[in-house]
């Protein structure tokens, strides 16, 4: 289950000035005191042009206990931080991009990106619900636009060290710097990070097998640790660009210890060489409106599973992949009086090597390379009328081609905003999107959990086209209300089975006939001068799931669901260093596919603390999810299948977090996407 929701907002001046009477002279000039003058403003929070969203995400959260820009961004207007993974409301994905550019960096390693990247180096946010083909992004994006070093700053950076409490501890470090001279700009971040985890799974199968249901419990426990190293550097000289992202994960290893019903069980999952990511880019802009860039993307891993019961060893298996991915564009921008045209072409080939070997076991082993090529070419324009209408339009034609299917999609895409006064903002957009699997999947490998449960592959799983539309309105630059509706044809979902062949539960990722979702998000920011500010989210939808075929069984699941969400800061004077915020979030019951999940709710609190000289220490206390209540219960009752799964993960954590910034730092942020590699598990 993969995907999340989010909006933002203001501004208004008030003057007073107060006059004094004017008394007649002759032949002297008189004195006159005037009334003191006092004038009180609020930056706008929200802006918009074009179709796009644009916030002043670093007003927002000055007074939030927030270190980094993956934090920051769950408190833009319609996005909801589920866990580290940012869901934006009435888009059914969103794809982070940084200074309008795609890094193409796996999921997890982009996270991790924007978590080791200051807060402090962030100007402003662009939420696209249609991002214009020129970004190279199919549907929704978050632009994060960062403040650029000029020689005058000198050497700038941060230092950052932080604590982590949950079930376990886990610690990291990162620096960030940047530096500018003359034409030539540099950027470093680095991120140090050991961390353990641990969740917890209960499971009730009411298994009905040879015309008698057997009822298998299971209580599985995962651990992980790992150590990672994250890397971004950059540098610029005028036009010219070149990036490096990269992350190493020289140590990694997890368990899954199971008991129940059928015995105990231990899954231990060893790294057999470090996990690599490495992406290189290069990007070059003409002075005649020609943009030029590439880059290379290599991600491998070796993986190996050893499956016990007791002492006894049943099966193992090695898991290798090793993906090499070219990526290239250009771009062309015109200016045609006060209209804008671009077009451009992109090619993407991938080449995924991928292998599994069993011992002492009876399913097939397979090593297989995997090849897919992915060319488009777009035509869009811009346009600005003086009487308060903007939009951009874009038409994307795409080639998808691998060993099992090849076709042609067209992909259009719609921004428009109008407005006569900021104080009314309408805003209207459409987009359509590709969906591809994991290059995992697509062989088609298996993994046992225990002895009752395994993950299968699926080579027949295909790309799903997904349509979102939404009605922005925004109010004195400050509420935000959107009317959202999405629809995926031939969404894929991945949730567990009860096969009428035998006693085994198989989780395995396929195509529904579609998912479908209707809704209404409202956001709006209040409070009372500095002492209190706080935002209310409110998202009321209809979802709706429905298969013909979900294995050899049907489903049509639909549901009316609410999420909430009320976050506070508090200040004890105007130039308190200290603040304090108080946050709570709720989701009703909702479901995934066949299933339905019980409802959510989660408390958080901090503090946040700034001190030395120029205040730049900086000390964040931090609680979250205070009572632990922010995992669901899944059940499935339909058709014969009969289970639940109750999801008890340690989402309860105290973060304790110490900046030093030095040279009067202004950080920096990066991405990365690996919603498609990994051998899984």
């Amino acid at each position: 289950m993969k995907k999340v929701k989010k909006a933002i907002v203001i501004a208004a001046f008030i003057s007073s000035i107060s006059a004094v009477a004017q008394t007649e002279v002759t032949d002297t000039i008189s004195g006159r005191q005037l009334g003191e003058i006092v004038v009180k403003g609020e930056k706008p929070q929200v802006k918009g042009h074009d179709g796009v969203m644009v916030v002043d995400l670093p007003g927002i959260v000055k007074d939030k206990p927030v270190t980094n820009i993956l934090e920051a961004l769950g408190y833009l207007p319609g996005v909801m931080d589920n866990n580290g993974m940012v869901w934006l409301a009435g888009a059914s994905d969103v794809t982070i991009i940084l200074n309008g550019e795609l890094t193409n960096m796996p999921l997890q390693n982009l996270y991790q990106l924007l978590y080791n990247t200051p807060v402090d180096r962030l100007k402003n946010v662009e939420i696209m619900y249609s991002a214009p083909a020129k970004y190279h992004v199919n549907g929704a994006a978050i632009n994060v636009v960062l403040k650029t070093p000029t020689p005058l700053d000198g050497l700038q950076g941060q230092v950052r060290a932080g604590y982590n409490q949950a079930h376990y501890g886990s610690y990291g470090g990162v620096l960030a710097a940047t530096y500018a001279i003359k034409d030539w700009t540099f950027d470093l971040n680095y991120g140090l990070t050991r961390g353990k985890s641990w969740s917890r799974e209960e499971t009730w199968s009411n298994h009905l097998y040879d015309d008698g249901r057997t009822m298998i419990e299971d209580d599985m426990r995962r651990i992980g640790q790992s150590w990672s190293n994250t890397i971004f550097a950059s540098a610029s000289w005028k036009t010219l660009k070149f990036t490096y992202n990269g992350q190493i994960i020289p140590d990694s290893k997890s368990w899954g210890l199971s008991s129940g019903t059928l015995g105990n069980f231990t899954n231990a999952y060893n790294m057999l060489s470090p996990v690599g990511y490495h992406n290189i880019a290069m990007r070059y802009t003409a002075p005649f409106g020609m943009t030029i860039g590439g880059n290379y993307t290599n991600y491998s891993e070796n993986r190996s599973q050893s499956l016990f019961k007791d002492t006894d060893y049943l099966l193992g298996s090695e898991n290798r992949q090793d993906i090499n991915r070219w990526h290239v564009y250009v771009d062309q921008q015109h200016q045609l009086g006060k209209w804008q045209l671009n077009y451009g072409a992109e090619y993407q080939y991938s080449k995924d090597h991928s292998s599994q070997h069993y011992a002492m076991s009876d399913n097939p082993d397979f090593d297989d390379i995997l090849n897919e090529d992915v060319a488009s070419f777009y035509v869009g324009t811009q346009r600005s009328f003086d009487w308060g209408l903007s939009f951009n339009l874009s038409a994307k034609g795409e080639y998808y081609h691998n060993r099992y299917q090849h076709n042609w999609n067209l992909i259009p895409q719609l921004g428009a905003t109008c407005y006569k006064t900021p104080k009314s903002i309408f805003q209207l957009n459409f987009n359509t999107q590709h969906i591809y699997p994991s290059y995992w999947e697509l062989h088609g490998g298996t993994s046992h959990i225990n002895d009752y449960s395994t993950v299968i592959g699926n080579p027949a799983l295909q790309p799903y086209i997904q349509y979102d539309a939404q009605f922005n309105y925004i109010l004195r630059q400050k509420y935000v209300a959107t009317l959202y509706f999405q629809y995926g044809d031939k969404a894929t979902v991945q949730l567990p089975y009860q096969s009428p062949d035998a006693q085994n539960l198989i989780y395995q990722t396929i195509n529904m006939n579609y998912e479908r979702v209707v809704g209404l998000n409202l956001y709006a920011p209040f409070g009372v001068g500095y002492l209190w500010n706080a935002t209310a989210t409110v998202n009321v939808m209809n979802r709706r799931a429905k298969a013909d075929q979900f294995h050899d069984i049907g489903f049509d699941n639909s549901k009316w669901i609410f999420y909430g969400s009320f976050n506070n800061s508090f200040k004890f004077s105007y130039n308190s260093p200290v603040s304090v915020s108080v946050d709570f979030s709720y989701i009703s019951p909702s479901l995934q596919g066949i299933a339905d999940l019980s409802g959510i709710w989660k408390f958080d609190a901090g503090v946040k603390w700034q001190f030395g000289k120029k205040r730049c220490c900086e000390l964040d206390l931090k609680a979250d999810d205070i009572f632990n209540k922010w995992s669901p219960t899944m059940t499935i009752n339909h058709a014969g299948q009969d289970y639940r799964m109750k999801v008890s993960d340690m989402t309860r954590n105290l973060k304790l977090t110490f900046i030093w910034r030095f040279n009067g730092f202004k950080p920096k942020d990066n991405d990365i996407d690996t919603s498609r590699f990994g051998t899984g598990k």
